[in-house]
């Protein structure tokens, strides 16, 4: 399939290389408009950048109705965006198949998030608010060269606007479904002709889209405020100075909610809860800390402070000082059982309990802070002969996460239950690292461009964990304590609390501008992402290290902009292989709580291909669609031994236990002794087999279209309508699914469900496909003045986006808002 791809890549470019075909972009401003981005660290249209990239400028984002990070997601072929299981302030992003849903502190996400040049190491709060963006970009596959570690799935940067030369802004209200209310403003202030200042912000409320029917309550609301100073000074005729301010507060939670009500199934009018846990609470001391206050929610607090300094030194060479420092606050409780039991394969629909203080309760109260220094050099050689960029990064990450599980043991009848502290321990870990880098784009002739760079990374991770229980702090410390003294692996091995990587990440391309419109290339690119540890351990011996993952990922394609520059055409294949995929994975320990690990199960091989069309058949009239195929497998290690370091099981060993298992008659996640315990755990499916990745729909589509019709006057109105398709995907590691038919095993096991696939489905790892379509209309006046009537998710479609612990996780239901603008 990759290499039919490649082929159709380079013949497609061949063909659209003729005089037919290929014309010079137009000089007047009909046609498409070119973006220009610095994925490569330097400004260059997105058209002439040898890298797949989807790249959004201010327009584009307000067509589509692009109001956060995660909504952009819909748009970028092969990439599945979600909130974090329970988190509505955390984005996960899997991209080409790569991605995770952790957002613990010792484990980094794949893809990296930027925020004008400045990287931002956790997720907690990456589910960003736009107000005042320039444009966003999207660089699939490995960007280890130019942006270092943590991007083996890809990078999204979004660049905030420069403060402009001349008194301006807009003030912007709206009103929407669950009562949703927002303001946004900004302003530019020219303080001189050489110093100018933005301030910028947005507030945001509504009252949550799911009801709780136990509490009466309403949760999974959006609410949240932020503001922005911007400043830029031309220092003297060869010195700019870029920086700004940004605070953050949102309040926003994912919590697991069903279709019906659990309380009386009859009910599917909305999204329902049954938690007992509230708003505020108290947990009666079972927790050390403020935590032990904590009501169901989730909140994060950001601080964030950038700094770019450019310097010209003659020509087109600049030397770049880019600073940032961010300090992040994150507060949470959420109930991942929904006040009951977790579902099982013996009752896939535990009843409906409401305990006051949850089923599985997680509290959070986490702090992280870091810094960066880049310092960048760019320009040219050669009178042109060679680019060049070149630098050396550092980054000092320092968290502190005290947290501490509550599981039901459900003993005592509703609504107290039997509530048992699994865990309750403080995390301290930090990062220290330091990269130097260079990529030379030697240009052999005016259509060709041979590209080399490489990067050197050398990282070092520190894992320090307290028992906050007091029989762990009263002068004895208990084997069973989460102390560093008491880290081994069940076979005895002590488990390392420093973790030291070194690495180099090269990067080769080649770029053929057949024409002034179609550029060819072909590139490969390693990246590589850091290890760490399971730090969401409740016993000493699970908290283990994982290693490093490194990929390398291979491209070839074409982008083009034909018929006057009213039609652009990108096209890419790719061939992804990682080594040491990095797979969180959870499943329920035999007491019924959830039991978290994450390993390097196995090799990941993922190939396929991208495609982009943008056109303007019509002055106004903007059409757009997308496609993405992948065809992906873990690979296991033939060589890889029968048990690792620290005892666990190496994945071909757990398959052929698995096998063995079923042939005895036992049922994968079973009960008591009937349980084939290697089956439906960690990669392994419930059938024996590897199981698919996760997130990684063989088909993902998007496509859309927006017309500006002029009413005269001075007025336009503007419909605009997109939709997106992905096709069926697992969301669970191990595929693990219920169906409600009744099951008895081979060895006469009763159970409420079955993992087969009969009657209908309960809840669990699958989602099925599903289009999500959006709409808007706008009135625009051009003294100023607009008003935006727009829908999200228009037809309330529903889509499993995760799982934990058989608990599957819906999108968020259909929204509507009215929007008044004033542009001055």
């Amino acid at each position: 399939m990759t290499r039919t791809a490649l082929l159709s890549a380079v013949s497609l470019a061949a063909m659209l290389a003729s005089p037919a075909y290929a014309q010079n972009t137009p000089t007047d401003d009909q046609g498409l408009e070119d973006i220009v981005v610095t994925a490569q660290r330097r400004a260059e249209s997105v058209q002439d950048v040898p890298i797949a990239i989807t790249a959004f400028n201010a327009e584009t984002l307000e067509t589509r109705g692009i109001n956060t990070a995660l909504d952009v997601t819909q748009f970028v072929p092969n990439l599945v965006g979600l909130n974090n299981t329970g988190l509505g302030t955390a984005n996960s992003y899997y991209l080409r198949g790569v991605g995770n849903t952790e957002s613990i502190a010792t484990f980094d996400p794949p893809i990296g998030t930027y925020i004008n040049d400045v990287y931002i190491s956790r997720q907690n709060a990456n589910n960003f608010s736009f107000f005042d963006v320039e444009r966003v970009e999207v660089l699939r596959g490995p960007q280890g060269t130019l942006f270092g570690r943590n991007t083996t799935g890809g990078a999204i940067a979004v660049v905030m606007k420069d403060p402009g030369d001349e008194i301006g802004g807009y003030i912007e209200a709206g009103y929407g479904s669950y009562q949703r209310k927002l303001a946004r403003g900004s302003i530019d202030l020219p303080v001189s002709p050489q110093f100018a200042i933005k301030l910028s912000g947005y507030w945001q409320n509504d009252n949550g889209y799911a009801k709780n029917t136990t509490t009466g309550e309403r949760t999974n609301e959006n609410d949240g405020w932020g503001l922005r100073l911007g400043v830029k000074g031309e220092l003297s005729d060869s010195i700019t100075w870029r920086a700004s301010y940004m605070h953050t507060y949102a309040d926003a939670s994912n919590v697991a909610n069903f279709d019906c009500d659990p309380a009386n199934p009859t009910n599917c009018d909305g999204r329902f809860v049954t938690t007992g846990l509230r708003k505020v609470n108290d947990f009666g001391g079972r927790f050390t800390g403020r935590k032990d206050d904590f009501g169901l929610g989730n909140q994060a607090e950001m601080d964030m402070i950038t700094s770019n300094l450019e310097f010209g030194l003659g020509g087109d060479t600049k030397l770049n000082l880019i600073t940032g420092y961010l300090d992040m606050r994150q507060t949470f409780a959420l109930d991942f059982a929904d006040g009951r039991a977790l579902p099982s394969l013996a009752v896939p629909s535990p009843a409906v309990r409401g305990y006051t203080l949850g089923g599985f309760v997680i509290a959070n109260d986490g702090k992280h802070k870091q810094f960066t220094q880049e310092v960048k050099l760019s320009g040219s050689l050669g009178d042109g002969l060679v680019d060049y960029v070149t630098g050396v990064f550092y980054i000092n990450e320092k968290n502190d996460t005290d947290f501490a599980d509550l599981f039901n043991l459900g003993l005592a009848p509703p609504p107290a239950g039997f509530p048992f502290l699994l865990a309750d321990r403080r995390l301290k870990n930090n990062t220290k690292a330091w990269a130097g880098y260079a990529q030379a784009d030697i240009n052999v002739s005016d259509a060709l461009t041979l590209t080399a760079g490489i990067r050197y990374t050398d990282e070092e991770k520190t894992f320090d964990i307290s028992d906050n229980r007091a029989s762990c702090n009263d002068g004895t410390v208990e084997a069973t304590c989460l102390v560093n003294a008491n880290l081994r692996a069940t076979n005895g091995v002590a488990i390392p609390t420093v973790i030291r990587t070194k690495v180099w990440t090269p990067r080769f391309a080649l770029n053929y501008k057949m024409n002034d419109d179609v550029l060819m290339f072909l590139s490969a690119t390693k990246g590589f992402k850091s290890g760490g540890w399971n730090a969401r351990a409740t016993a000493p011996s699970e908290a283990l290290p994982f290693g490093p993952e490194t990929a390398w990922s291979y491209e070839a394609g074409v982008k083009a902009d034909l018929l006057d520059n009213r039609l652009r055409v990108n096209l890419t294949g790719f061939l992804l292989d990682i080594e040491g995929l990095q797979t969180p994975s959870a499943f329920t320990r035999a007491n019924g709580s959830i039991a978290f690990i994450t390993r390097n199960f196995a090799n990941y091989r993922n190939k396929g291909v991208e495609l982009e069309v943008t056109a303007r058949p019509a002055d106004g009239f903007t059409v757009f669609g997308s496609i993405g195929y992948m065809d992906d497998e873990y690979r296991l290690d033939p060589n890889a031994p029968a048990f690792d370091l620290y005892g666990v099981q190496a994945v071909a060993g757990q398959l052929a236990a698995c096998a063995t298992q079923l042939a005895a008659g036992r049922t994968p996640v079973g009960s008591g002794a009937d349980n084939a315990t290697a089956c439906g755990v960690g990669i392994v499916a419930p059938d024996g087999s590897l199981a698919e990745p996760v997130r990684s729909p063989a088909w993902t589509m998007a496509f859309g279209a927006s017309y500006e019709a002029q009413l005269g006057g001075g007025m336009t109105l503007t419909p605009a309508v997109n939709a997106s398709w992905r096709a069926d995907s697992e969301t669970g590691t191990s595929g693990v699914s219920f169906y409600s038919q009744p099951y008895t095993s081979p060895g006469g096991t009763a159970y409420g469900g079955n993992l087969r696939g009969l009657g209908n489905f309960v809840t669990g790892s699958f989602s099925e496909s599903r289009w999500i379509a959006n709409a808007s209309l706008t009135l625009k006046s051009e003294s100023g003045w607009s008003l935006v009537a727009e829908c999200k998710n228009c037809f309330d479609q529903e889509a499993v986006e995760s799982t934990l612990a058989n608990v599957l996780y819906l999108n968020p239901p259909r929204t509507w808002t009215l929007r008044a603008k004033f542009d001055f």
